[in-house]
């Protein structure tokens, strides 16, 4: 039988959907183009019923019309969105607010500082894997509570990007494991469960949604969904989860040891790690299967600064990218640091902002670019360092590298020269959604348990005569940060 899965990714700044049959082979893809909005400053967020849905059931009708889908029968679909995000709803699933994005989005700062005062930061930590930061849910939901009483006097339920689509698409109300495990103090790692005591008090009067993991079947298309989608009535729906461990799935990081770079509008990196050691500058979570666990670590800005820097200087960042390739290693001794929107891991410091160093009248554009890519290479290699602390002596990580920005040359090659790292390219890197269609495939036993779609086109080799260059670099970016924090505060 002809059958396909569909996978779903709603990401920052495009949803993609594609179509794929058992082999691997992609027959259809569609993708959608929107924005975030910013209503003050350090707010992210983007309208749910627009963007997350209406955007995300046009696209889905559009994928089904193609010639290859409708040939074809549908065996399931799975999806995956940013995150995690919260979008607070109303009993019927409508939205009541904006959702809030995941931890670019830096308005719950006063709460988690709450949260760490009354419950402890070492209990957090022990208990939830993951320190307090702009990453987490629990807080937000405090912030909403506390700022917007009648948005919450309203709320019956509340999601997260991918568990609005499982909901738009079933009627269920889940969330799956590994979201769940990001909603940080109200998931309990140990025990792989919602940690009652805390979560009731931070979404009191709205019930939890019922945890389901990423590849179980948590429900069928309804037929209001059906109408809007194309999708036919009864097509299995999995759990679904966040975007960057569906695309670490798509490119076969699965494995104790496997690590994956995401190169896109902030870097993001998974690691699979068997061990237990919780560590406060990274997020532990349970994985997208029951018995595995993660390591993850994201930065603020990442093709954002990219971006940010091609705007300001009225060019476009492919052309400057190729300009910031005639720039010596080192940027003639311009270096940045890269704490544009504040901080993620490894220093969660929503407060902290870029600086530039060395900066003179000869430096151009292109110095900035290239400067650019090493500070935000620098910055991986901080993670990175908090990633080796998990693994045993000899043991390093496999680290393969997926998104955009891996598709040029300029980028990686200046991550492995700082970090050091030998990065894998893999051939298909469409992403998130392909993600989610081998996991349908794998569920829904189009394939066997473990299949990979992953072909590895060609390794990025770290050049050794640039690695002295490179550490005495990173050891004036290490200091920078500590250097410049207070003067920043008095800002």
């Amino acid at each position: 039988m002809n059958e396909v899965v569909i996978g779903l990714d709603i990401g920052t700044s495009s949803t993609k959907a594609v179509a794929v049959r058992a082999d691997g082979t992609v027959v259809a893809t569609v993708r959608g183009e929107h924005g975030v909005d910013q209503p003050h400053p350090g707010w992210f967020e983007q309208d749910a019923e627009r963007v997350w849905w209406e955007q995300s059931a046009g696209l889905l009708r559009k994928l089904m019309a193609t010639d290859q889908v409708r040939a074809a029968s549908i065996a399931g679909i799975a999806v995956s969105g940013m995150g995690p995000c919260l979008l607070v709803c109303g009993e019927a699933g409508e939205p009541l607010r904006p959702g809030i994005l995941y931890g670019i989005d830096t308005r719950a700062t006063a709460e988690i500082a709450e949260l760490n005062a009354t419950i402890g930061p070492e209990q957090i930590l022990a208990r939830g894997g993951s320190a307090l930061s702009s990453q987490a849910i629990g807080p937000k939901l405090l912030w909403v509570q506390r700022n917007e009483p009648a948005v919450w006097a309203a709320t019956a339920k509340w999601f997260t990007t991918s568990s609005f689509l499982v909901h738009r698409l079933t009627d269920r109300y889940v969330l799956d494991h590994h979201t769940a495990s990001q909603c940080d103090p109200m998931y309990d790692l140990v025990a792989r469960k919602w940690a009652f005591d805390w979560a009731s008090e931070l979404s009191p009067g709205v019930e939890l949604p019922e945890l389901v993991w990423s590849d179980d079947v948590a429900g069928t298309v309804t037929p209001a969904a059906a109408a809007l989608t194309g999708l036919p009535v009864g097509t299995p729906v999995l759990g679904g989860t966040v975007d960057a461990w569906a695309e670490a799935h798509s490119v076969g990081v699965r494995a104790d040891g496997d690590l994956m770079l995401m190169y896109g509008s902030t870097m993001f990196m998974v690691g699979i790690d068997a061990g237990v050691h919780a560590h406060p500058g990274l997020w532990r979570t349970v994985g997208v299967s029951a018995q595995t666990t993660s390591l993850a670590a994201g930065m603020a800005t990442s093709g954002l600064l990219t971006t940010w820097i091609a705007d300001l200087t009225g060019r476009k960042v492919t052309e400057l990218a190729i300009e910031a390739e005639t720039i010596q290693p080192g940027s003639d001794g311009l270096v940045l640091l890269p704490y544009f929107a504040g901080e993620r891991s490894p220093v969660f410091d929503p407060g902290a902002r870029g600086v530039a160093l060395g900066l003179t009248l000869a430096h151009t554009a292109a110095h900035w670019m290239r400067a650019a890519y090493e500070a935000i290479a620098m910055g991986v290699r901080h993670n990175l360092e908090a990633f080796d602390m998990s693994r045993a002596a000899g043991t390093p990580w496999r680290a393969v590298a997926v998104g955009g920005g891996a598709a040029g040359q300029l980028w990686p090659q200046i991550v492995s020269d700082v970090t050091g790292r030998v990065q894998y390219m893999p051939e298909q890197t469409i992403g998130a959604c392909y993600g989610d269609a081998l996991m349908a495939a794998t569920t829904l036993g189009l394939v066997p348990e473990g299949t990979d779609w992953t072909r590895i086109s060609r390794e990025i080799i770290p050049r050794p005569e640039l690695a002295e260059l490179y550490q005495r670099r990173y050891e004036i970016y290490r200091e920078l940060y500590p250097a410049t924090r207070q003067l920043i505060a008095q800002l």
